[in-house]
């Protein structure tokens, strides 16, 4: 009986090892032939262009560091001499000193006035802008305050989709010039951009449908950052279908295994 359940085991372990030993050559097999085409894509950057609105705590925070500042901090020029000023008026009314009256031809009273009077009529331009109130989407001056990152109208398959710009990878380039170079031919040459070295920050991988595989199952896509250069002229390409969307746009805008791939390296 012993002699039986042994050769069951054995027999057993056997299968099992087989089956495991098909299995690896099955996917190794698989993973053998198939190819996948290289895309470089590119992840265009325009930083915020005026400081965040502060929330409740922020506000109450600098609120408090402003009051420290103000208890802990020495006189200026400015405060000592109208104190100064002051004890001068107050010894003249007295008639214990007597001043030249072109010595306090304008007094830092005065110089306060003026101040005062010139800050009363100064009016901050608005956060909200015409491209704001337009949801002009092409536009780069359009929510300020907030990253905003370019998508570009690209055809996969037969479908048109709201992408990063991306191309296909050449043998001749690195993935960097690859990606240098598909930025223009999506966008021309007006936008003037700076990489964040040679490395991509992500990657994306999907497979092509199965009508349009011919030589390679999908595409794997490795993303460069690089950040907008101040005073860049916007997209010029007239071919280009293009929006400038902030981080809750792309979440609504792109495919969700894509935005999820995307959003690992948007800061």
């Amino acid at each position: 009986m012993s002699f039986l359940v042994r050769k069951t085991i054995l027999n057993t372990c056997r299968a099992i090892v087989l089956r495991h030993a098909s299995t690896k050559a099955t996917a190794a097999s698989k993973s053998a032939i198939e190819k996948w085409d290289i895309y470089a894509g590119v992840l265009v950057e325009r930083l915020p262009v005026i400081t965040k609105t502060l929330s409740p705590i922020e506000a109450n925070f600098k609120s408090m560091l402003d009051q420290i500042e103000f208890e802990n901090s020495l006189k200026s020029n400015h405060e000592i001499r109208k104190e100064m000023e002051k004890r001068q008026a107050e010894l003249l009314k007295a008639g214990k000193i007597d001043l030249d009256s072109e010595a306090l031809k304008q007094t830092a009273q005065d110089l306060e006035d003026a101040y005062n009077d010139e800050f009363s009529k100064f009016k901050p331009a608005s956060r909200i802008t015409e491209a704001d109130k337009a949801n002009d989407l092409k536009s780069l001056n359009r929510k300020l305050e907030e990253t905003l990152v370019l998508l570009t109208e690209q055809k996969l398959g037969d479908k048109k989709y709201f992408l990063l710009p991306q191309g296909k990878h050449s043998a001749s380039e690195s993935l960097r010039q690859t990606a240098e170079r598909v930025l223009k031919e999506n966008v021309g040459e007006a936008l003037k951009v700076t990489f964040y070295g040679n490395a991509p920050v992500g990657f994306y991988k999907y497979k092509y449908p199965n009508a349009t595989r011919q030589e390679a199952v999908g595409a794997k896509v490795f993303f460069f950052r690089c950040v907008l250069n101040s005073g860049s002229q916007n997209v010029t390409e007239k071919k280009a279908n293009f929006q400038w969307l902030d981080q809750s746009e792309l979440e609504k805008t792109l495919k969700q295994p894509y935005y999820h791939s995307v959003s690992q390296f948007l800061l």
